[in-house]
């Protein structure tokens, strides 16, 4: 993995994590969905509108559209809706790492219910941060955080797991930035029916939040999205994932820098043992198979 690999790793890494205090900014001001069913569509508008100008078409295969509604409803509308309510009453390091927790869900429900086979490594590092996210989570519970958040935010990274899990191994065919702009069309069209039911709520538009608005439009949906995918094609989708290791470390800091969150010891025990976990899974899966001898 060369120097500027690892800088997009970084960068991308940093970028997601980021993505929970600036919705933590915005839930505070504004109603949550309908803030995230707005940047869905103009975020979803723009990626559609820069695919076409790269050349990339909107007529998909079956396969793809599959892809794209189910990450629509369950990426856009469940996953992220639910923690953007969710983040009202949560601080957004706890919300970060729940979600951060999505790659070791991916690989217990690969390896229970799909039969997929893990190395030692990889089953060490699946319980130990599977334990450290419960250690968070229960330290975080008997602290006062709020157990319907908690719930909203589990059920989140399940719905983002099953997708996940459903659309493994699918081809966008050359025209990712297109799906990934229609996979935000589609989460925006979901969330604007409950949105259009309950309607929206008055709140005053501050320089803070445009702001958060701006950014989590630009940075976590659009450039992040976007070295994600030069990163993937730089050294393949396994090797990439391992970034996801500094997730669980960076939303923590971030938070704690930006919104002046507190950093307990408990906290940074679990995240220790969550980012090994992660970084131990994900190394198993991008390290070579021993070939075995011929008989």
């Amino acid at each position: 993995m060369d120097f500027k690999a690892v800088a997009m790793g970084l960068a991308f890494a940093f970028m997601w994590s980021s993505a929970f205090t600036s919705a933590r900014v915005i839930v505070a001001q504004a109603p949550a969905l309908p803030a995230l069913a707005l940047r869905f569509a103009v975020s979803g508008l723009l990626a559609v509108l820069i695919a076409r100008a790269l050349g990339q078409s909107w007529r998909l295969t079956r396969p793809q559209w599959r892809a794209t509604v189910i990450f629509g409803l369950c990426q856009n509308a469940l996953y992220l809706g639910l923690f953007f309510v969710a983040m009202r009453t949560l601080e957004a390091s706890l919300a970060a790492i729940i979600a951060s927790s999505m790659p070791l869900l991916v690989a217990l429900a690969g390896w229970l219910v799909q039969g997929e086979r893990l190395r030692p490594q990889a089953v060490a590092g699946l319980l130990a941060g599977l334990a450290g996210v419960v250690l968070i989570m229960g330290t975080r519970a008997s602290g006062g955080a709020d157990i319907f958040g908690l719930t909203l935010c589990i059920i989140g990274v399940l719905a983002l797991t099953v997708a996940t899990l459903s659309v493994r191994g699918a081809s966008s065919g050359g025209n990712v930035l297109m799906i990934v702009g229609l996979q935000m069309l589609v989460g925006s069209a979901i969330l604007w029916v409950p949105v259009t039911i309950s309607g929206i709520a008055p709140f005053t538009v501050t320089p803070s939040l445009v702001a958060a608005f701006v950014y989590t439009l630009l940075v976590p949906g659009l450039a992040a999205t976007f070295v994600w995918f030069l990163l993937v094609n730089r050294i393949g989708a396994t090797r990439a994932a391992t970034f996801h290791f500094l997730n669980p470390v960076f939303g923590v800091a971030i938070a704690a820098v930006v919104l002046g969150e507190p950093v307990r010891g408990l906290d940074m025990v679990g995240v220790a043992i969550i980012t090994a976990g992660i970084l131990a899974v994900q190394l198993s899966r991008a390290a070579p198979e021993t070939p075995k001898p011929a008989i």
